[in-house]
């Protein structure tokens, strides 16, 4: 999937994606999600998966 970094706390470790593939939605990230440095509104690729508070993006990188 693709999405932009909506919004990243660094120093919290957590942020949010919006997603471009499907209705805009928000997808929730945790930093250990991430596969390289990110910052807010960089475009990435990013899968989902079920965590125990529902979906949140993994394998996150950067698109050149």
């Amino acid at each position: 999937m693709e999405g932009r970094i909506k919004f990243y706390r660094e120093d919290k470790g957590y942020g949010f994606i919006t997603d471009l593939e499907e209705a805009g939605d928000d997808v929730f990230f945790h930093v250990s999600g991430l596969m390289e440095a990110v910052s807010k509104d960089d475009l990435v690729s990013f899968e989902i998966e079920t965590g125990d508070r529902g979906p949140k993006a993994v394998n996150i990188k950067k698109k050149e």
